[in-house]
């Protein structure tokens, strides 16, 4: 129950800073999608034209996916920053739920809304391009959610060292590209990058909307690469993220910005 209402609080808050910042919103999604007609038209031009319609479908999913990892794996990171430079970063120690809690809840609503965006951006992009994919939600979903396990796990870790560092901002811009790296690599030609987080869930993604694929046609490896990809991430990230609070805490840096 506990849960519920810090997630409901949480999910409030989201709700609150959406409205009262609309038009950043508006302008955030404008910007992907300038960013999406960039790559489509880069295509149309250089692209082989045997293969256009497959590289636009791939591109699609893979900067959707990229939206969607830099919202969530760097969510954590720059709410601790501004909670840094707001002053009320150790009010988040006062509460008794803990404060990896009170972010994991606020990183749950805010990749909520952040769906709802995608979804905005996945029918905006097939309608320009004409390009239609198989948007089979009850496939989609679980994979989807355990891709999303891993982000929140990663999220904690960069969220670890803006607690110690405070100003991360430079980092969570290279960042973006190291994500886009993972979102459009072809796990087909590198499969070691199954390791990293997010790229199984893409590639299995892409499968799906682009492919065909249902649940059915992929196999207990990539399901078992998925879930311990997923499981590890989110421990380690955590497990990250309470030592560099502890760190913070004994050097008396926690509150300082």
């Amino acid at each position: 129950m506990k849960w519920l209402y810090l997630f409901k609080a949480n999910f409030r808050r989201e709700y609150i800073y959406l409205k009262r910042y609309l038009p950043n919103t508006i302008s955030e999604l404008i910007t992907f999608y300038a960013i999406f007609l960039f790559l489509f038209f880069g295509i149309q031009i250089v692209g082989d034209p045997s293969t256009v319609e497959v590289n636009v479908q791939n591109t699609i999913v893979n900067y959707l996916f990229w939206f969607l990892a830099m919202m969530v794996m760097q969510g954590i990171g720059w709410s601790i920053m501004n909670e840094a430079q707001l002053g009320t970063l150790e009010q988040l120690y006062m509460s008794p739920m803990g404060a990896w809690k009170i972010l994991l809840s606020r990183i749950v609503s805010t990749t909520i809304i952040q769906l709802i965006m995608i979804i905005i951006l996945l029918y905006l992009s097939m309608l320009t391009t004409n390009t239609w994919l198989n948007v089979d939600a009850l496939s989609i979903i679980p994979i989807l959610i355990l891709t999303l396990v891993s982000m929140v796990g990663v999220s904690f870790m960069i969220a670890g060292l803006a607690i110690i560092f405070k100003q991360i901002g430079s980092f969570l811009q290279i960042f973006q590209f190291i994500l886009m790296g993972l979102t459009f690599a072809p796990v087909s030609s590198m499969p070691f990058l199954v390791f990293l987080p997010v790229v199984k869930g893409v590639d299995m993604s892409r499968g799906i909307m682009i492919h065909n694929y249902g649940l059915g046609d992929f196999s207990l490896g990539d399901y078992t690469a998925l879930i311990v990809n997923a499981v590890v991430y989110l421990i380690i990230g955590i497990a990250v993220f309470k030592r560099c609070e502890r760190t913070a805490m004994i050097k008396g840096v926690l509150g300082q910005h």
